[in-house]
């Protein structure tokens, strides 16, 4: 009895460490837990910008990339080149498209070339302040503009500020009637070619790096830009006649390379683009107080500011270009006059 009672009990503990056993090798099976993730591939990117290091696009584009790296631990890291070191605009936008060079920022005039929609924010005196512009540039067009640029192997990420644009000369300037006959340096697009004609100018396209120079030569009388411009090219030294008929609030934009973009996974392409919108705020502020130094630079250095007190006369001039335009850009049109304050 005791013997088959010790029989029971041994049968009963081999049973129990079976049991235990088997629960220790499953807990012991090897498992993918230990191993470690692929890692997420690092980038080192370069931003292209025809402005000087301490301008407010290249300020706004350093805060860009400041944001990136942060916000991905240094893994993606973006080189900002100021000073047109890659090339001028227009060569750089060609290498943009081919992904050679990953972002920069450009003047969203050119931007015409490639999705005709950006032509009406062009237009001259369709935006009356900053707060219509923005208003404007916030909005769904806005964000319409940046996206169609897909199409065309770029991405549109961000509007930064680029104030508003006015007349300067050699000559004096004091109203509408004196740019007649005028040689001004625009940039390239059509809508100014018809700008400066409707004004009885004759418009002379050209990079932006030859201004100066043919300032000085007398290949062009004027040309027409914002404040910051006109002190960091230098172009007041030639020309001292400034009247502010703010024609244009043309914005700038920052973009990236379709090849770049279509590299990045869909959380650091979030990144990427937050880290542009974010980076508008530094741009904006930065570009207020070079605005108003630039002023003070300006006036200091013998310029004379001429304000425009009656647009209308200017108004008058582009009219029926400006009706032209209107009747092939509706939808955009009406954008910018629902953005109205």
């Amino acid at each position: 009895m005791l013997k088959k009672k010790f029989t029971g009990i041994l049968a009963a503990s081999l049973l129990m460490g079976t049991i235990l056993a088997a629960c220790g090798k499953e807990e012991a099976k090897p498992s993918n837990s230990g191993t470690k993730e692929e890692e997420k591939p690092s980038y080192t990117f370069r931003l292209a910008d025809n402005q000087p290091p301490d301008y407010p696009t290249v300020l706004g584009d350093k805060k860009f990339a400041e944001l990136v790296e942060e916000r991905t631990d240094g893994r993606i890291k973006i080189e900002v080149y100021p000073s047109a070191q890659l090339g001028d605009e227009k060569s750089v936008l060609e290498q943009v498209q081919l992904g050679a060079i990953e972002f920069t920022r450009i003047n969203s005039s050119p931007l015409a070339e490639f999705n005709n929609q950006f032509t009406p924010i062009g237009l001259p005196y369709v935006f009356e302040s900053e707060d219509h512009l923005w208003n404007f540039l916030n909005g769904d067009m806005g964000t319409k503009l940046l996206d169609g640029l897909e199409q065309s192997k770029m991405k549109g990420l961000a509007f930064y500020d680029s104030g508003s644009r006015s007349f300067y000369a050699t000559k004096e300037l004091k109203g509408v009637e004196d740019l007649k006959g005028l040689k001004i340096r625009v940039q390239q697009s059509k809508i100014n070619i018809d700008f400066m004609a409707a004004l009885g100018a004759s418009a002379t396209p050209m990079p932006y790096g030859e201004v100066f120079s043919a300032l000085q030569t007398g290949i062009i009388d004027g040309a027409e830009n914002n404040l910051p411009s006109l002190d960091s090219s230098n172009h007041y030294q030639e020309a001292k006649n400034l009247i502010l008929d703010h024609h244009q609030r043309i914005p700038e934009v920052l973009l990236i390379s379709k090849v770049a973009w279509d590299k990045l996974d869909k959380e650091d392409q979030k990144i990427v683009k937050q880290a542009a919108l974010d980076s508008v705020e530094t741009q904006r502020a930065e570009w207020d107080k070079y605005e108003e130094k630039s002023e003070k630079k300006l006036k200091d250095a013998g310029v004379t500011f001429t304000e425009v007190k009656d647009i209308k006369p200017w108004k008058a001039a582009v009219k029926p270009m400006v009706d032209e335009y209107t009747k092939e850009y509706k939808e955009v049109m009406d954008a910018i006059e629902k953005a109205r304050p």
